[in-house]
């Protein structure tokens, strides 16, 4: 089987839920070429696992000072450059095309009538889940951006609905936790206004990580430039984490047992929902503005939930293996049932 994977690469969520499906997609002796768009392509990082790939330009949105800007990203966007791209992608040889949200490949197959395999949080939206800040632009976004003909929507918990658990790394439980450290990734705000907010909380440490570091002049503050490596120790042994609403990094979060503050990116419909799914589930804290109170607050709570989920991407490649049959309602149910909630108040 030969298959070609378009990735949503804006935002490093798609990214690593890429590598943990090129890991099982490669153990299982399956062909696969991967493409990659929406960021230019040196700043990429971390991306030896997909033995060779390719970037195009694509569809990205833009923010500034924790907002997205619908102007700057209608400003910025390169229509006639995507235009090509899309009917310059040759899919003809493969035998499946998959799409984490990334819209080249999904209108080239659509172009080309070859059949999209949708897999990504974004397809959760199509069913009944916890949705806020919702506007008929990012309604049709979603509905829109990356279209696919099945779709294999993830979220942390189904909602009653047919949607699979989160495709992340599963490793083991951490042995040691470093009671005071935590991780800040915030890569939308403004970083200055990040190292003020969290300056007073001296009895913390705080590693921030961020696409361009600014300089920190407190001892307690330690600014780091994005690495996979980097962040995944930092994140294996600290006792929580302060970052925007992606759904990856919190689904990397639950699963380790840390606690969690998100800041949802304001004008994004995803992470607004996310941050509300959050607290629906009891799940982690949402502050909607850099706040310091509320910070505090979150800090001294010792409260976190851990959820042992399933290798959802090994379920997937030997799905896609079988021919990928309708997901049944007991197929679902037999995923979600080997899911595994524990309260953490120590």
């Amino acid at each position: 089987m030969k298959i070609f994977y378009g990735v949503q690469g804006t935002g490093n969520g798609h990214i690593t839920r890429a590598r943990v499906m090129a890991r099982e997609l490669y153990a299982a002796g399956i062909d696969v070429d991967f493409q990659f768009s929406g960021r230019p392509a040196d700043k990429y990082f971390d991306m030896d696992i997909f033995n060779g790939y390719q970037v195009l330009t694509g569809l990205t949105f833009n923010a500034d000072h924790g907002q997205v800007s619908y102007f700057k990203t209608a400003r910025e966007a390169k229509p006639i450059t995507f235009l090509k791209d899309v009917n310059g992608l040759d899919l003809r040889n493969y035998d499946l095309v998959i799409s984490d949200f990334e819209p080249v490949t999904a209108w080239a197959a659509k172009k080309q009538k070859k059949q999209v395999l949708g897999i990504g949080h974004q397809y959760a939206f199509s069913h009944k889940i916890p949705r806020a800040g919702s506007d008929p632009i990012a309604g049709r976004i979603m509905k829109y951006f990356a279209p696919a003909d099945i779709t294999v929507g993830l979220h942390w918990h189904h909602f009653g609905q047919p949607i699979l658990p989160p495709i992340i790394d599963t490793p083991a439980t951490p042995k040691t936790v470093i009671r005071n450290k935590i991780i800040v990734y915030l890569p939308f705000e403004d970083q200055h206004g990040v190292i003020r907010i969290l300056s007073p909380f001296k009895n913390f440490e705080f590693h921030v990580y961020a696409p361009e570091t600014v300089p920190s002049s407190h001892e307690h503050i330690i600014c780091n430039p994005l690495s996979r490596d980097g962040f995944q120790k930092d994140l294996y042994d600290c006792y929580g984490i302060i970052s925007n609403a992606g759904f990856e990094l919190a689904s990397e979060s639950l699963q380790l047992g840390k606690k969690i503050l998100a800041k949802p990116l304001h004008a994004q419909m995803e992470q607004i929902s996310n941050a509300a799914a959050l607290q629906q589930l009891g799940y982690g804290h949402v502050m909607n503005e850099l706040d310091s109170s509320v910070i505090e607050h979150w800090l001294h709570d010792k409260h976190a939930v851990q959820i042992a989920y399933p290798n959802i991407a090994k379920v997937l490649v030997q799905w896609i293996q079988g021919g990928m049959p309708e997901m049944t309602t007991d197929f679902i149910e037999t995923i979600w049932n080997t899911v595994e909630v524990t309260q953490i108040n120590d």
